[in-house]
């Protein structure tokens, strides 16, 4: 197994209990820039991620026909424990209801054997892409909703009507308050959402 444990980073967990092939892929991925985590099992992958905690960077590249777990089964616990990283399945055995039995379940792809290297680094690639932008977006939503929480009661209640459309004297007559103290409210609810007009603030609330 290797021996870089910077889960941070963009990986590709490789999972192979054929140590010539194992070797030759890892090779092959680190020559082209990738950082890779090389895993004789199932077992011995599941071990590393217990321990590195439930969130990781990369990919799952994983051997469809392993022995004594299999890389469906893996692919099923990966499942089970929340990990929803983009996963290829590599095979010389394949066949159709593998390949749809493999696509059901999330894999991003399945590549038979013999594949070129190219076409392989290439879906690697894409998959690690995939990863950045459902990262980007769980970053995104977390950062959403630590600004809604930082909002008061009428800060929300103010939010609301701007992000609405409405003019500060109407918000004002419809909250029984000063048109100044909706302006003050106005002024932190864009401070604190990170924006500077009610239509960004419109955006931003829209976006899932």
């Amino acid at each position: 197994m290797s021996t870089m444990t910077d889960t941070n980073q963009h990986v590709v967990y490789l999972v192979d209990d054929d140590p010539v092939v194992r070797d030759a892929l890892a090779f092959l991925l680190g020559s082209r820039g990738l950082l890779v985590h090389a895993f004789d099992g199932g077992e011995a992958l599941l071990a590393f991620l217990a321990k590195a905690g439930p969130l990781v960077r990369g990919v799952f590249v994983l051997d469809v026909r392993m022995a004594p777990m299999s890389g469906l089964r893996l692919h099923e616990l990966l499942n089970e424990r929340g990990y929803s990283n983009p996963l290829l399945f590599l095979s010389g055995h394949g066949d159709i209801p593998m390949v749809v039995e493999a696509l059901k379940k999330g894999a991003f792809d399945f590549l038979e054997k013999p594949y070129s290297d190219n076409t392989l680094v290439d879906r690697i690639e894409q998959a690690l892409a995939v990863d950045a932008a459902s990262h980007q977006h769980g970053a995104n939503m977390h950062q959403k909703i630590a600004r809604l929480a930082s909002l008061s009661d009428r800060e929300r209640e103010v939010m609301v009507r701007v992000a609405s459309g409405k003019l500060n004297k109407v918000i004002a007559d419809e909250l029984c308050i000063a048109v100044r103290t909706v302006e003050v409210h106005r002024a932190r609810v864009f401070a604190k959402m990170g924006v500077r007009s009610a239509a960004e603030l419109a955006g931003r609330l829209a976006k899932p």
